[in-house]
């Protein structure tokens, strides 16, 4: 038997930060709003270090990458877009008002991201590596806002002032995605790869000593 797809290690941690996502969703529902929140945290990390193992594997086809920046970009669009605007309804976003800005959020998120995916796929067809920076806010910027809010929230700052938060930065995020400007990106690989490279050094240059 068959299955379409791609199936091999570069895509575990995409798989990993939806699962997160959903069981995360299941939390809000609950009212379980701080696990709800780790979630979310779990989500990040798992997106932050996906493209490092996905490069990893330097015999893709052409079609495994491709593959691998939809999936990437379809569970991001439900693990830091649909799953904040969950959360923030459940946290008390849940007016007339409220929803429209929450179904802003979400649109904003996904548009953000079909142009990601269109950007990504006509830069790799003319250069290898990762991108150099972004342009909007990358989506996944939500795995860093949301908590933040939410510790806010849980530091006693008064209802009346967190009820304006909880409104205002959805719309501010949303349009942030959705501009068009400069963003720096952060190579996690390259920083990984300095932080081994300089330990190996280290141990190297105590063995050479101790010998």
């Amino acid at each position: 038997m068959k299955f379409i797809g791609f199936y091999n290690y570069t895509v575990i941690l995409t798989y990993m930060s939806l699962i997160s996502g959903l069981i995360g969703m299941k939390c809000a529902f609950d009212g379980k709003l701080g696990f709800a929140m780790g979630c979310l945290i779990f989500s990040g990390v798992c997106d932050m270090f996906d493209g490092v193992v996905a490069r990893s594997k330097k015999n893709r086809t052409a079609d495994e990458k491709n593959f691998g920046i939809q999936i990437d970009s379809l569970c991001d669009a439900v693990c830091f877009g649909v799953f904040p605007a969950i959360f923030l309804y459940f946290s008390g976003v849940n007016t007339i008002h409220g929803f429209a800005i929450l179904v802003f959020y979400v649109l904003c998120a996904v548009i953000r991201l079909a142009f990601f995916n269109v950007l990504e796929i006509n830069r790799q067809m003319n250069e290898t590596g990762c991108a150099k920076g972004y342009r909007g806010l990358p989506v996944t910027s939500a795995a860093i806002i949301f908590p933040l809010i939410y510790l806010l929230d849980i530091a006693f700052i008064p209802n009346n002032i967190m009820n304006i938060i909880y409104y205002i930065i959805p719309c501010i995020t949303g349009i942030l995605f959705i501009i068009d400007f400069r963003f720096p990106k952060v190579d996690i690989g390259k920083i990984l790869r300095k932080l081994f490279l300089k330990k190996q050094t280290d141990v190297e240059e105590v063995i050479y000593y101790e010998n």
